[in-house]
């Protein structure tokens, strides 16, 4: 934990380093540009489609050698990312979490592209300063669940698709289908990527109690609030007193048919291409505060320090384009108003239906809120997390442990 704290702390000032001094141009030489983008997936799928679009690309542009796709874990991408830029080794373009949006955007590493008319003022909101974009916000993918129809029907529920229609998916009867089916020995419900480590997933429960982890200025702590304190009080319940959600140190893979739901971006719908169960796709279940949605967002900036700025630029607004949009809407919700209809998402995720999509991605897009960011939110996020730890023990007392969430946070969001 103090090794990764440690470099969360320089992440920062990593950034900053990164947008100080001129920033580079495209080599004039006779040589061929090399361009490095990072990423953080290895999904074998996602990378054809990329260097599909940069094969074509490279037709029409000879002064162009190889485009790499580097793949670095989820987990930790970022530390990674900002040890290479404070180490020189700067990548032209990268994939950035909209978490940590605003120290990538504050930081002057980014250099400014073109504003497309054609994308949603919401999605581009975390991306601009004093009018300037400054990545492109290629996945605004809202989350959605998961179902394995098979369990819950085993498990003597009613499914997912029945309850919306009665008007009955709420986060209630959710945990009540998340412990039959865990009763039967798999998991219940699963929020991808949580693993009792990625607390900040969670926001596609508390979102359901209209609860925030910090206030809208992003000066206050908001843990200790009432509603976030109703939500966790919901979600240690489920994990310790229902006995629906697996606990600290289970593992249960939904895509392997071993837990009844999960909570996750419709990105991952490309892993249920073998699934050996029948399973649907539904919004979030409806919470105290009411329907809501939550949009995990990427985006990608081109570095100034990078070797070659300018012809990032032009691959990225290549990379982009409507044409490539349409196809990336395979695993990457598009920002663009022009594609944001089941009938042109249809066409790019086979196995989705119209229904799915429309009551997930394009109302979700329509409606959701985008995942909290903050500066500095790699110190936040590992501070949060280590103050966090006492409550994944069946007697924890919630609202202590949130109180002192924000004893250790409201100095940092001070700043």
């Amino acid at each position: 934990m103090k090794k990764t704290l440690t470099a969360a702390l320089t992440a920062a000032a990593l950034l900053v380093a990164a947008g100080c001094g001129g920033g580079s141009s495209s080599s004039k030489s006779d040589a061929p540009v090399d361009l490095r983008m990072t990423i953080w997936s290895a999904n074998a799928q996602h990378l054809a489609l990329f260097n599909q679009i940069a094969a074509g690309y490279k037709k029409d542009h000879p002064e162009i050698g190889k485009i790499s796709f580097e793949s670095i874990p989820f987990d930790s991408y970022t530390t990674t990312l900002t040890t290479q830029i404070g180490g020189g080794n700067v990548p032209d373009l990268a994939w950035i979490f909209e978490s940590n949006a605003p120290d990538f955007v504050t930081s002057g590493a980014l250099e400014p592209i073109d504003k497309d008319a054609d994308l949603l003022p919401s999605t581009t909101a975390d991306w601009e300063q004093d009018g300037k974009l400054y990545a492109y916000p290629f996945s605004t993918s809202p989350l959605g669940v998961f179902v394995n129809t098979d369990l819950v029907k085993a498990a003597g529920r009613p499914a997912p698709a029945q309850q919306i229609a009665s008007g009955t998916w709420t986060w209630e009867e959710a945990a009540k289908t998340a412990a039959a089916v865990q009763a039967l020995g798999k998991g219940g419900v699963v929020v991808g990527d949580f693993d009792y480590k990625g607390w900040d997933t969670l926001n596609a429960i508390w979102a359901g109690w209209g609860a925030r982890p910090w206030s809208e200025d992003g000066k206050t702590c908001q843990f200790d609030q009432p509603a976030m304190v109703d939500a966790m009080t919901f979600v240690h319940n489920l994990i310790f007193t229902q006995k629906g959600m697996p606990g600290p140190g289970v593992t249960k893979d939904f895509f392997a048919g071993d837990s009844g739901m999960i909570l996750t971006q419709i990105s991952r719908a490309a892993l249920l291409q073998k699934a050996k169960f029948h399973w649907d796709l539904v919004p979030l279940p409806k919470g105290p505060a009411g329907d809501y949605s939550v949009v995990g967002q990427a985006g990608i900036g081109v570095f100034k320090r990078g070797k070659h700025a300018d012809a990032a630029k032009q691959f990225l607004a290549y990379f982009t384009n409507a044409e490539n949009s349409a196809k990336l809407a395979q695993f990457f919700p598009p920002p663009r108003k022009s594609q944001l209809n089941a009938a042109t998402l249809a066409k790019a995720n086979p196995l989705l239906k119209p229904a799915q999509l429309d009551s997930v991605v394009v109302k979700g897009i329509e409606t959701g809120t985008i995942k909290p960011s903050h500066t500095g939110y790699a110190e936040l996020q590992q501070t949060v997390r280590a103050a966090l730890d006492p409550l994944w023990k069946p007697d924890a007392d919630v609202k202590t442990v949130l109180s002192g969430v924000c004893s250790k946070i409201n100095p940092l969001l001070a700043k």
